[in-house]
């Protein structure tokens, strides 16, 4: 396997991390209970960093919805076209833990990574 010449493009590494990260971040949200589908994207859009859209989290929860992480539900508004609020499954519930393990195992590992660096050129 040869080395590629181009620099790492730093921009499309964090795009790539986020996209990792938003499923995880719907679950939890969807752990603390049923939430309309326009207010996850507004609470997810007030994480520094995550850069989210609607356009970005449909998509994801149709997905998580197919599977049978999630459940939606249509409630009419008194103020425009019914709203669909979002609700995480029995099923979501068990890969939301899943998840958050090892998201802690990871960060713990590579907070290990970073201390190591930081002590052998200290």
């Amino acid at each position: 396997m040869s080395e590629s010449s181009e620099p790492l493009n730093v921009d499309n590494w964090t795009t790539q991390l986020r996209k990792g990260l938003l499923e995880l971040c719907i679950v939890n949200l969807l752990a603390k209970g049923e939430i309309y589908g326009y207010d996850l994207v507004k609470q997810m859009a007030q994480v520094k960093g995550l850069v989210v859209t609607e356009g970005t989290i449909y998509p994801l929860l149709s997905r998580l919805r197919r599977l049978g992480l999630v459940s939606a539900r249509l409630e009419e508004s008194p103020n425009g076209p019914a709203r669909k609020y979002y609700a995480l499954s029995r099923e979501g519930e068990r890969l939301r833990v899943v998840m958050n393990a090892y998201w802690h195992e990871l960060t713990e590992g590579i907070a290990e990574l970073h201390k190591g660096k930081e002590a052998s050129h200290g």
